[in-house]
């Protein structure tokens, strides 16, 4: 007795990028026709006219439905003319949205291939940035020290988680560390590369000032010495030593500043100096 199971049936998928937007799309359109015997070819960066020609003729062997995701208006003419040539049934999933924007905007698209896997790429990258900061804050973490694009050094309300949790918002992996009076500086702060680290100081009124309006809003209205004057300009000064010891770490006074502004700053230095994030966000220069 001869199968009632239909022949399985062939979508070839084809992109000048991942191809990934036209295959979820077909995908999500296919849960509409049941259970129907389907599988999925995907050609990926398909850029010139002679990987078409191919992808076609073996198309229109099989009898295949072609979907594609092309930004290129001439490439893309280029395929709906050979489908049409051979009888093949197609889809342009981009072609009518891109055209549509156009007219709205009244101007032409960019049409360059791969912009979307750009945009994702740089978006994992600004959340594996956040990460690392979390990890490396306020020093839990020393271990993988060398992968920090900037490594920020400070006393207790000198900005430092603040500024590198903004700073990796913009793609930089931050590590910061607290100096405290009496215990040594972490050895592994010497094995890095020196030019990305930095201080950070403030003036000793405002930071003490900062302090008891910190321990106010814990509960805490006597201070202690965590916001006496005295305690505060001996912190300060022990950080001002460790400072003149390592001539190498720039040093960012954050009195007043927004933390906008101390990031700005940083960021200009580091690319004087050439540096930039692991992955590069803004086409600055990579990393050496």
């Amino acid at each position: 007795m001869e199968s009632l199971t239909p022949s399985p049936r062939r979508i070839v998928v084809v992109s000048d990028g991942t191809g990934e937007t036209a295959a979820q799309m077909a995908k999500a359109a296919m849960v509409q026709f049941g259970d129907r015997n389907i599988y999925y070819t995907r050609y990926k960066n398909v850029r010139n006219e002679n990987q078409i020609e191919a992808i076609c003729e073996d198309a229109a062997a099989n009898r295949d439905l072609l979907i594609y995701t092309i930004v290129s208006p001439g490439l893309r003419a280029f395929l709906s003319n050979k489908a049409r040539e051979k009888a093949i049934p197609c889809v342009d999933l981009l072609g009518p949205l891109l055209v549509g924007l156009a007219n709205y905007f009244g101007y032409e698209p960019k049409s360059i291939a791969g912009l979307l896997h750009d945009v994702n790429e740089s978006y994992f990258e600004r959340i594996a940035a956040m990460e690392y900061t979390i990890a490396h804050d306020d020093g839990k973490d020393l271990t993988g020290l060398e992968k920090a694009d900037v490594i920020i050094l400070g006393i207790s309300r000198t900005s430092k988680t603040p500024l590198s949790m903004y700073l990796s918002h913009q793609g930089w992996r931050v590590a910061n560390i607290p100096l405290i009076q009496g215990f040594d500086l972490p050895s592994e702060i010497m094995g890095v590369d020196q030019k990305r680290v930095i201080g950070l100081t403030i003036d000793a009124q405002n930071l003490a000032a900062i302090r008891r309006a910190r321990l106010q809003r814990l509960g805490h209205h006597q201070g202690g010495e965590y916001a006496d004057p005295e305690k505060v300009n001996q912190e300060i000064e022990y950080a001002n030593q460790i400072f003149k010891k390592n001539r190498r770490w720039p040093v960012f006074n954050v009195t007043g500043k927004a933390l906008e502004e101390t990031a700005s700053e940083i960021i200009k230095l580091m690319a004087s100096r050439r540096l930039a994030p692991a992955h590069s966000l803004e086409g600055m220069a990579p990393r050496p």
